[in-house]
């Protein structure tokens, strides 16, 4: 009996694992809070909460930077999400009538 069968080694399927796969973590970036002379305390705690999801003890405490320090880290995600959430925030305080805002930037 004759053996037709052809070594798999021709099929051009590439089974070699050793090649690295160059995968980038996504960039991160840090929401920021800015201080302003007329945003009450309660309403930044608010805002930490409503689109925060933060905790009454962070939110107070974020609240303290912003107050104490001009600037309070509300969170730290991808490019798209920090971007979201500074408009709806940036657009929620505006309809709220506070100069609250928010920005993002590239965490190093």
């Amino acid at each position: 009996m004759g053996s037709n069968h052809k070594a798999n080694a021709d099929s051009g399927l590439d089974l070699d694992t050793e090649d690295e796969v160059s995968t980038e973590e996504p960039k991160l970036y840090k929401v920021l809070m800015h201080n302003d002379d007329y945003t009450p305390m309660d309403f930044v705690i608010l805002v930490l909460k409503q689109f925060f999801n933060k905790l009454n003890d962070d939110a107070y405490k974020i609240m303290l930077d912003v107050h104490n320090k001009g600037v309070g880290l509300a969170g730290i995600y991808s490019f798209e999400v920090a971007e979201s959430k500074v408009m709806q925030v940036n657009q929620f305080c505006k309809n709220n009538q506070h100069p609250l805002k928010t920005s993002f930037e590239e965490e190093s």
